[in-house]
């Protein structure tokens, strides 16, 4: 779970002390610019923009039962964030899996990805996709519900 945060917490941490330094040289404009746009940066690339992750056994049986597809994804990875961000609200609807917080998950994603664990793979109807284009995973989300 501490592998989620800590590129959000460096972050923080360097927008904070570059903000410091330009404060005591008098810029404070400039200072609560840098900090907000890199807290913003924290934020798109922390686990928080995400739906609640579930296990992966979970994701499949709960994807059996209503059809809609499984997103295996990683905290940092920035062709998950294209993917999340893509969705918009549509994102809620999936079943979001992190890899790095479930070993089936990511044994799932290395059994599709030929031992890599190469994220987003988007499970669909039992046949995994690897990085797929967000406008086709929100067609399958709209053609399951």
């Amino acid at each position: 779970m501490m592998r989620a945060w800590i590129l959000p917490m460096l972050l923080v941490l360097c927008g904070s002390a570059v903000a410091t330094e330009l404060i005591s040289e008098g810029s404070l404009a400039a200072a609560s610019a840098l900090l907000l746009a890199f807290l913003a940066l924290a934020g798109v690339n922390s686990p928080l923009i995400y739906p609640r992750s579930i296990g992966a056994e979970e994701a499949q049986r709960r994807s059996a039962v209503d059809g809609r597809p499984v997103v295996f994804w990683r905290p940092g990875c920035t062709y998950c964030m294209r993917l999340r961000i893509r969705l918009g609200r549509s994102a809620r609807q999936l079943h979001w899996v992190n890899i790095w917080r479930d070993p089936a998950g990511a044994a799932a994603v290395r059994a599709a990805n030929n031992g890599n664990e190469t994220v987003p793979t988007v499970v669909v109807a039992g046949r995994p996709h690897t990085n797929p284009d967000p406008a086709w995973v929100r067609e399958q989300v709209s053609s399951s519900a």
